[in-house]
């Protein structure tokens, strides 16, 4: 686990330190079915329990595309789609089946959007860890009035550049993982989306597409377990994107991952 990396003070002085240097769950790779047989389903039945953490009740969603790479087609032309899905997706009837895990103070509801920003520095290269993500994050906060201010709501969407892998506990994109989210101290909620640049990360999908389910993944973990493992969390599956990984529905015109419903008791 990497230690606490440097800390960018804010106007209250205040120094941050990283919460997590392995978030507990991530967006597994996308495993083809005849590799898998019928061993799909969890050997545990899947019940998400509450831990009394924070949940993110209106969430406010910043996307931020970091690298050159954002700026050639044809990455350059997800930009403006992913923005869209996120306006979009933020009061669509996937925030709505949230709502069965509201607990008493914390009522999911609908969201908006805050803004992006696109940035080239500092540079990217073949790879990137999670502590250098967090740097980064922690150095626009305090240094870009572009960029909204940490609150309980707000959910940083990382992107990153096409060519460059995330390196997060040991594993990497495209080689153990899709895409992440964690907490800085508890204080800074964000999500971390490696361009999808493999079979493994795409399966048959798209690269749009691709993105749309692992960012409705992440989107549906952090509102209902903003610090992995003290929300709505099941010790054998997971968070509640998890248990239904690489399942897929269209809301609207957008290809979104199905949930856990406790309530339901299957993926919705």
């Amino acid at each position: 686990m990497p230690g606490p990396s440097s800390a960018i003070k804010r106007t209250t002085e205040r120094k941050i330190y990283p919460a997590h240097g392995d978030p507990i769950r991530v967006v597994p790779l996308n495993v083809p079915q005849e590799l898998i047989g019928d061993k799909t389903a969890p050997t545990v039945a899947p019940q998400l329990t509450y831990r009394n953490g924070p949940l993110i009740k209106n969430v406010e969603i910043f996307t931020i595309f970091w690298g050159t790479g954002w700026q050639q087609a044809p990455a350059s032309s997800l930009i403006a789609q992913i923005n869209g899905f996120f306006d979009y997706i933020v009061t669509s009837p996937l925030i709505d089946q949230l709502a069965e895990y509201n607990v008493p103070g914390q009522s999911i509801g609908h969201g908006s959007v805050a803004g992006t920003m696109s940035i080239t520095a500092p540079p990217l290269h073949r790879s990137v860890s999670d502590a250098a993500i967090q740097h980064m994050l922690q150095h626009l906060i305090a240094s870009s009035n572009s960029v909204p201010q940490p609150s309980p709501n707000t959910l940083y969407f990382i992107y990153v550049q096409p060519g460059t892998k995330v390196v997060q506990g040991g594993g990497a994109s495209c080689q153990v993982f899709c895409g992440y989210h964690n907490d800085v101290s508890g204080q800074i909620f964000y999500a971390v989306m490696p361009y999808p640049g493999c079979t493994g990360c795409t399966g048959s999908l798209d690269t749009f597409t691709a993105l749309t389910t692992t960012s409705s993944h992440e989107l549906c973990e952090a509102i209902t377990d903003a610090i992995p493992g003290q929300g709505w969390y099941d010790d054998s599956n997971g968070e509640i994107g998890d248990i239904c990984a690489w399942k897929t529905k269209t809301v609207e015109k957008y290809t979104v991952q199905l949930e856990w419903s406790n309530k339901a008791n299957k993926c919705l």
